[in-house]
């Protein structure tokens, strides 16, 4: 599929994937799109960021290479590896059939045939369907250096291996970078990229996703269980649901057979929305009813 000549056509796009995004985000993506810029997402966990990236190479029948983050990745790991036990099985065999010539073992050796391509090398290569989606996902989990590496990684969409040269992308990816915001991300690597904070829904737009991602959920039990983790995310716990929690929560509701929420039930399924257990024994008892009767109150009557 070619790029969406539209923000309307972006945001039909990410519909088709069942992916609802607001006028905003539909107008970064697309300004991201046409103008070749990197786009950083930034937001609370949970927030759908990573499935922007989904949606957008699913719309655009591009394949997604996804970079997961975490504390010490490094360039290397991020590129490239050679396949060590691969060559010693060569060198072996050199060795065995006592013929080999050292200067031209060590070219095979270090020849394409043993190198294992990491994401950020896999997003360089021509692709017959078009660049690529790279997802560079939760940079703020590693550390500056590597910051500065991929600084330069996407100035010139080319990676450099020392046993065989510069490679430079024909094409540029699409790049997609998020953030969970457990650290700020140099303002160099921003400067880089469009920009967008991805912010927990309303409920107008929570229920237009609930009912695109689990359209099996009856109206009145999706209202419910949208409104109540909509007044969740207001109190003083220490992870606050996300739109999938909200999804997987209503999924799981359905593989019970319920019909309206009862405190009894909340309690029976907390485990689908919140991950850590001192949230959860906050919601024991009378706290599950509170919130249950000031969420339906917020919504009204069916």
């Amino acid at each position: 599929m070619t790029i969406p000549n539209s923000i309307e056509a972006v945001g039909d796009m990410l519909a088709g994937q069942d992916y609802v995004a607001g006028r905003a985000l539909s107008t970064v993506v697309f300004l991201a799109l046409t103008l070749g810029k990197p786009l950083f997402l930034e937001g609370e966990p949970g927030t759908g960021k990573t499935e922007i990236a989904k949606a957008i190479a699913a719309g655009l029948g591009r394949r997604l290479i996804r970079l997961q983050c975490y504390e010490g990745l490094d360039a290397a790991s991020a590129v490239y590896e050679w396949n060590f036990p691969a060559q010693m099985v060569a060198i072996r065999t050199a060795e065995a059939s006592g013929s080999a010539d050292r200067d031209a073992l060590q070219a095979e050796l270090f020849s394409p045939d043993y190198l294992t391509e990491r994401p950020l090398l896999q997003a360089m290569r021509p692709d017959p369907a078009g660049p690529p989606v790279l997802l560079i996902d939760e940079l703020d989990r590693t550390d500056e250096p590597f910051e500065a590496f991929l600084l330069e990684a996407l100035s010139d969409f080319q990676v450099t291996i020392p046993e065989l040269g510069t490679i430079k992308a024909p094409e540029p990816p699409i790049v997609i970078v998020t953030s969970n915001r457990t650290r700020e991300v140099h303002d160099a690597l921003k400067r880089r990229c469009l920009y967008h904070w991805v912010d927990y829904p309303d409920f107008a737009r929570e229920m237009e996703i609930l009912t695109a991602r689990a359209p099996e959920a009856a109206d009145t039990l999706s209202r419910e269980v949208v409104a109540f983790v909509q007044r969740l995310r207001t109190e003083d716990i220490f992870k606050k649901p996300g739109v999938a929690e909200t999804i997987d929560w209503a999924k799981c509701l359905l593989a019970l057979d319920v019909i309206e929420l009862s405190p009894q039930t909340i309690a029976d399924t907390l485990g689908a929305i919140l991950k850590y257990q001192d949230d959860i024994a906050r919601l024991q008892g009378s706290e599950a009813k509170r919130l249950l009767d000031e969420a339906r109150a917020s919504i009204g009557p069916a």
